[in-house]
């Protein structure tokens, strides 16, 4: 069955650059999947769209995100990775990994919270 979880800093200081990364298991990587995707949601909010990595590398991303959002397949084929730079305090939440054309699979999610 596969499984997602994300990992990488809690703690990100304003104006840093957050990276977080997405493990698969259960034997799956990130070409069995049309789309690998990262969304979050903000402390009172919905849920947002950040952007995906296709299985072929080809990217999208939100119009409000582009200019500061990098998503990439690691060099592990069961990893990819979220980069936001520049941060602010209105980067702070939960953030999700999914997988699928239509985001079916999900990791648990993990905080991040971002320090003036």
């Amino acid at each position: 069955q596969v499984q997602l979880q994300e990992s990488g800093p809690g703690l990100v200081t304003t104006s840093q650059t957050l990276s977080l990364t997405c493990t698969i298991s259960g034997g799956s990587t990130t070409s069995n999947y049309y789309y690998s995707s990262w969304f979050r949601q903000p402390p009172g909010k919905g849920l947002q769209w950040i952007g995906n990595v296709s299985f072929n590398g080809s990217t999208n991303y939100s119009p409000s995100l582009k200019s500061r959002t990098a998503i990439s397949r690691g060099t592990s084929k069961n990893q990819f990775t979220l980069q936001l730079s520049s941060v602010t305090p209105e980067d702070t939440a939960v953030y999700y990994c999914a997988l699928g054309g239509y985001a079916d699979y999900w990791g648990q999610g993990m905080q991040v919270i971002v320090s003036s």
